[in-house]
């Protein structure tokens, strides 16, 4: 056993000979030690980031399943309008990542100085589209004659704060590329805390503060986004720090640092879209369930971003450790840290594995006291442990696939797993078989393990070390 542990966990049998350099590799225990100190921040980030949509929907699903389904169905426009951001800051990682390997602190600083404008300028028009346009956005999205007029009012409140989002999103997106995941994390515990505190005065009304329900919960949010980015751009004032405001670089933009942010966004851009256009017509399958139904997926969907969180940070620590290596010309390294990864996502899905399947029913509970809900959520609570392992392998194999460039093979895979087969296999699970929410979930189920299989093959075969950025 403890032979077979060794081989399975140690990193001088994680390369094979062609993959091996003349320098020496580090220790199993440096590397984990490595990696855990920069993924520890990313997956606390993550979940941070994560609850505060779950915390919304906690504190208003004491009002009623409908204030739930009015919070939930704004998420996919909200990310729709984000997408653009969301892939500039897959470029921002990856070549602020490559710059800190090959220790060009002037070429990490132009790339965020550039980056920050062009992200204020964009959620500027994103917000101003969603302001304008919120209630027709939330009737395509299939809000009912029940929730629409919350959907529209919380949409709007959001939209205020979507410079503030965005603008704290590339510097943690920045500071990520060069290692310093404590200082988003430390930004989004902030956020967290103001969202809680607000949650509570302004949904129930308490002390001085009026009682504005839903709307209160939007209202917490925006001041969140804003104690956040707040505190982000305080962090580029740290002196001695690679990424720095008063590092003497120009703001223009430059050839060489667009068209390596171009190069890897581009293609980002193209997952994004592929994913929002999936997700959103995933959750408008759903939406014509009804608001039970709907309510009821909105929880679960809330719980299984927490497994994706945790994913997710282990993922952004390996495209940071990936990127760091390349630049360091240490394709071995990359591997290894790919691998090392994956492992540890692995120890983390296996405990969500055995709570999502025995404390389904609880974690539910938390969210909406409605027994409908409740019961209908504990069966796909099954579903989600199943999903657990999938998910979080995957995230952890396309953050690698980021952080050295290779964002057309993961916008390719994000394309037919979650563009075609997810819908398509959704709503014929849905509604000409008959099962209802279960099958928009097995369809879910399909489009993560679909998506875990090519990019762990994509992972394995090694010619995503050899992209230039």
């Amino acid at each position: 056993m403890h032979t077979l542990f060794r081989r399975l966990l140690s990193v001088e049998y994680m390369l094979k000979p062609s993959q091996r350099t003349d320098q020496p590799l580090p220790s199993s225990k440096d590397v984990y030690l490595r990696q855990y100190r920069i993924s520890w921040p990313c997956a606390v980030e993550s979940v941070l980031v994560s609850l505060i949509g779950s915390i919304d929907t906690m504190m208003v699903g004491g009002i009623s399943p409908e204030a739930i389904a009015a919070v939930g169905i704004t998420n996919q426009p909200k990310f729709i309008l984000l997408a653009v951001i969301f892939s500039l800051n897959a470029g921002v990682t990856a070549v602020v990542a490559r710059r800190k390997g090959q220790n060009d602190m002037d070429g990490a600083n132009r790339c965020l100085r550039q980056c920050l404008i062009i992200s204020f300028c964009l959620s500027l028009l994103m917000g101003a589209i969603g302001l304008i346009f919120a209630r027709p956005i939330m009737l395509f999205a299939g809000a009912g004659a029940d929730i629409i007029g919350d959907a529209t009012s919380y949409f709007r409140i959001l939209m205020i704060s979507l410079v503030f989002m965005s603008v704290s999103l590339t510097i943690n997106a920045a500071q990520r590329g060069v290692g310093n995941t404590k200082i988003s994390m430390r930004t989004n515990v902030g956020a967290n805390l103001f969202n809680i505190l607000f949650n509570y005065l302004l949904i129930n009304g308490i002390w001085i503060f009026p009682k504005m329900g839903v709307q209160g919960a939007a209202v917490a949010t925006v001041i969140g986004n804003m104690a956040a980015c707040i505190m982000s751009v305080l962090s580029l004032y740290h002196r001695a720090e690679f990424l720095e405001m008063r590092h003497k670089v120009s703001w223009r933009f430059d050839k060489k640092t667009m068209s390596s942010i171009i190069s890897i966004s581009g293609s980002a851009m193209v997952e994004q879209v592929f994913m929002r256009i999936g997700f959103f017509t995933y959750a408008k399958i759903v939406a014509t369930l009804g608001t039970v139904a709907f309510a009821t997926h909105q929880v679960c969907m809330n719980i299984i971003n927490l497994s994706f969180a945790f994913g997710d940070g282990l993922g952004v620590a390996a495209s940071s450790l990936v990127g760091q290596s390349l630049g360091e010309k240490r394709p071995d390294m990359a591997l290894i840290y790919g691998k090392t990864g994956q492992r540890m996502a692995f120890g983390v899905s296996t405990v969500l594995f055995f709570l999502f399947l025995f404390g389904g029913r609880f974690l539910v509970s938390l969210f909406s006291t409605d027994v409908q809900v409740q019961t209908l959520g504990a069966e796909i609570m099954v579903i989600i442990a199943c999903t657990t392992h999938f998910q979080t392998s995957a995230v952890v194999f396309s953050g690698c696939l980021r952080g050295a460039g290779d964002t057309k093979f993961v916008a390719m895979t994000s394309f037919l797993s979650i563009g075609i087969i997810r819908p398509i296999l959704s709503y014929l699970l849905c509604a000409p078989l008959g099962l209802g929410l279960v099958g928009a979930w097995l369809g879910l189920l399909a489009d993560q393990f679909l998506r875990f299989s090519l990019n762990m093959f994509r992972f394995k075969g090694g010619r995503w070390t050899r992209i230039e950025v």
